[in-house]
């Protein structure tokens, strides 16, 4: 939308426009975690055909950073589609992992600072859209809830053109509250 398209329009049609999409709040389940990149690339949510499937494989791809940093930036540029992942992004994601490795595992039902992130059984990340979700055409902002935070995280998702949902922008890689187990003053 550019910014003179709405001239001539009166302001309650400009205000309707932005909020005919609705939200909705889903879940994803994951049966099963995979083990590697084919096992990740061959599940369902990666045909990448809904926001929400995104978004959460975005959480998935970001767990396995701990263990393999070079396969999640393979999952992420994955999940970036035909936008490259560049090496200051790749240094971003290093950066919110050198004191922490549990912050992707809190967006899954069940991981809380009290369990140390353990998430439940089956795997299941809550997310939901709201009217702004939908505020710039093409992109969906999808908003997750996090065990350890107060307030929704946020993964920008774009439709390309084989109508497959990428990774645009994340902020979930943030600070949440520690784990019980790290916490001096628990």
């Amino acid at each position: 939308m550019g910014l003179f398209d709405n001239i001539g329009k009166k302001i309650s049609e400009n205000v309707q426009a932005a909020t005919n999409k609705k939200g909705e709040n889903v879940s994803i389940v994951f049966n099963n975690l995979p083990d590697n990149y084919e096992q990740f690339v061959a599940l369902p949510q990666a045909g990448l055909s809904t926001p929400f499937e995104t978004a959460a494989m975005t959480v998935l791809a970001f767990c396995f950073f701990p263990q393999d940093k070079e396969m999640s930036y393979k999952m992420v540029q994955f999940l970036k589609g035909p936008a490259e992942l560049s090496g200051m992004q790749k240094q971003f994601i290093a950066d919110r992992f050198m004191d922490c490795d549990y912050i992707p595992r809190s967006y899954f039902k069940g991981a809380t600072p009290d369990n140390d992130y353990a998430p439940s059984q089956p795997y299941t990340i809550e997310m939901f859209t709201d009217a702004r979700s939908f505020e710039n055409e093409g992109y969906v902002n999808v908003r997750l809830k996090s065990g350890g935070a107060d307030s929704p995280r946020n993964i920008t998702v774009r439709q390309a053109k084989d109508g497959k949902w990428y990774l645009w922008e994340q902020y979930i890689l943030v600070g949440i509250r520690q784990p019980e187990s790290s916490n001096p003053w628990a």
